[in-house]
């Protein structure tokens, strides 16, 4: 979920219907509306419009970091902006490489991170989680390791990343189990702190409990995810953790 306050940070004083516009409206509304587009698609939509229109300023750098906050790899990133050079312009791409170039140069180090991050665990992280990156803030990767008798996947955090408030939900049975195998994460309920999670830690989670879970800000994370059997069991997806209730933690 997008929420934005640049528009009444820097104009509600001077231009407030503006603001509220840009805050309620462009990012409240459009951005919002994932049953249309995703917010990966919407990114890659809002980058090329501004390059077509040589608009590579502050505005663009925002936008090219919430692509790379929304999935888009520094590989799709060159690839998008190769294609548009060809309808937008020459010019207008050497500059948008040069902005996208700099918000993507911290990609090695991550990489590093993740290899060794990957290296000091049993399990694979597997592939780039992007059936699922509605629903999550930052990357996570997804290794399915047994789905013939229980679902059991090992689910990778980069540093920062964590999935939305949701709810399982079954008629009998259902719920989820949680056993950490890497880094360190959270898991929080609705109305209670947020809990710490380090290799070894298990969380049962019960049917019917809104909770979410991730990296810590300054570490990888990864956790076996089991899934408990039931009978008709559904995952209710609700709104993103917002930034200052997750930057509280440590």
């Amino acid at each position: 979920m997008v929420k934005q306050t640049a528009g009444r940070d820097q104009l509600g004083d001077f231009a407030p219907k503006f603001a509220q516009l840009n805050d309620d409206i462009l990012f409240g509304e459009v951005w919002n509306r994932e049953e249309k587009l995703s917010l990966r698609d919407r990114s890659l939509v809002t980058v090329v419009s501004l390059m077509a229109q040589g608009l590579v300023d502050s505005s663009f750098q925002y936008h090219l970091i919430s692509a790379k906050n929304n999935g888009i790899t520094k590989e799709e990133i060159a690839e998008i902006l190769t294609h548009a050079a060809f309808y937008a312009g020459w010019p207008k791409a050497w500059a948008a490489f040069k902005m996208a170039k700099d918000v993507w140069t911290e990609e090695a180090q991550e990489g590093n991170e993740r290899e060794s991050h990957e290296r000091n665990m049993l399990f694979p992280i597997g592939k780039p989680n992007s059936g699922f990156a509605q629903y999550f803030t930052g990357q996570s990767y997804l290794a399915r390791l047994s789905a013939e008798q229980v679902g059991i996947f090992n689910v990778t955090f980069e540093p920062g990343c964590r999935n939305n408030w949701h709810i399982h939900h079954a008629a009998s049975g259902g719920g989820q189990i949680l056993i950490c195998v890497g880094g360190r994460g959270y898991y929080q309920e609705w109305g209670k702190e947020a809990q710490e999670l380090n290799p070894g830690d298990v969380v049962d989670i019960p049917v019917g409990v809104k909770h979410w879970h991730g990296a810590a800000p300054d570490s990888w994370f990864s956790h076996l995810a089991v899934e408990v059997p039931g009978a008709e069991i559904s995952n209710e997806w609700l709104e993103a953790v917002d930034d200052a209730s997750y930057g509280c933690l440590k």
